[in-house]
């Protein structure tokens, strides 16, 4: 199994990543090669299919009759996936793909939450801002948690995890107190 993996990674990262590209114009894209790699994997466990795909056929011969049989299912991008897997001799590992490409999703898809502490209230272009930024720095979607200190005089500070960035006049004049002692 750890062998199907390894193989299926790379191919499952591509689509993924090619994908969650796709979704900054298309917003579906990421759910529609979840799709596209079900029904391809479906097919692929085909017993029929299995036998087809250990036949001495040609790469191209194999990828033309897994797309005929997807038909509709599969986009340009999907099919021309089925045919690098095919040149690769690598379509037997599609549900693996699949499974991995699910994994890659999921770990997508988790919120992430993150506190930013302001001198002042944030407005909603401000949060949105810092939301847009921290989700393309963790890659995932955020949850701002929001709250005021007036002790930072200015400024925010941002936290998740072991993460943070403290861009307020307080951190700043701490720094630079440090650095002055040196």
């Amino acid at each position: 199994m750890s062998e199907l993996t390894t193989i299926a990674r790379p191919y499952a990262k591509a689509a993924f990543e090619f994908a969650v590209e796709k979704s900054e114009k298309d917003k579906s894209a990421v759910r529609k090669w979840a799709e596209m790699l079900d029904f391809a994997a479906q097919v692929v466990k085909d017993e029929t299919v299995q036998a087809f795909l250990s036949s001495s056929f040609s790469p191209q011969k194999v990828a033309e009759t897994v797309i005929s049989i997807c038909g509709e299912q599969l986009d340009k991008s999907g099919q021309n996936l089925i045919r690098l897997m095919a040149e690769n001799k690598r379509l037997t590992v599609l549900p693996t793909v699949f499974k991995l490409y699910q994994h890659y999703v999921e770990e997508y898809q988790a919120i992430t939450e993150v506190q930013v502490i302001s001198a002042k209230p944030l407005n909603v272009t401000q949060q949105d801002k810092i939301a847009a930024a921290m989700e393309k720095r963790l890659a995932r979607k955020v949850k701002l948690n929001c709250s005021v200190d007036n002790s930072l005089i200015a400024g925010v500070i941002i936290r998740t995890d072991d993460f943070v960035i403290d861009g307020s006049s307080r951190g700043q004049l701490a720094r630079l107190a440090s650095e002055l002692q040196l």
